[in-house]
């Protein structure tokens, strides 16, 4: 006995289908099963089997990439830069350093409060000293213009020390308060 005589042929699937009276919906299903699977072996696809990933390509070499270890200073400057916050962050390093760029005798009278749209705006402590800082505001914007560079500090505008309220306390009077002296 020879090893072809011992081997049943195995019958062709899709005539054992074609000799089986399927209905028309089932038999267009069918034969759209076996197109899909005849697909698969011709691309090398086995059923089963977990598809591979695409290799990763080479990321390490002589040109600098993306994933490359960078230093923190130029990380820092690239998210800065993505995000619109250099003016920012400089105007916020000169006034964390305000007794260095104005000067220590200004810098006793006086305090930065906000930075917003370009205009600078400085609080002082008597209103003295917010005439005298009103006069060096061209000095103080030169003086900016050097430590920011040009246009990010467009104007400074100068506010006196808050007069007192009297809308709260133990001489509250209601009405026009204590203005209210010819009525």
């Amino acid at each position: 006995m020879s090893g072809d005589e011992g081997r049943r042929e195995i019958p062709d699937v899709s005539s054992l289908r074609d000799a089986i009276d399927l209905p028309a919906a089932e038999r267009v299903a069918h034969e759209a099963f076996a197109r899909a699977k005849e697909a698969a072996r011709a691309r090398g696809a086995r059923p089963g089997q977990v598809p591979r990933r695409p290799l990763a390509p080479e990321l390490s070499g002589a040109r600098k990439g993306g994933r490359d270890p960078q230093l923190l200073g130029d990380a820092l400057g690239t998210l800065l830069r993505q995000r619109g916050w250099v003016e920012e962050v400089k105007v916020g390093g000169v006034i964390g350093r305000w007794r260095e760029v104005v000067g220590d005798e200004i810098a006793d009278h006086c305090t930065p409060l906000t930075f917003e749209e370009g205009v600078l705006v400085i609080t002082a402590d008597s209103t003295a000293w917010a005439t005298q800082l009103t006069l060096l505001t061209p000095q103080i914007l030169g003086r900016l213009t050097q430590e920011l560079g040009e246009g990010v500090v467009t104007s400074v505008t100068v506010d006196g020390p808050a007069g007192r309220s009297f809308r709260r306390g133990p001489r509250t009077v209601r009405g026009r308060g204590p203005r209210d002296t010819y009525g």
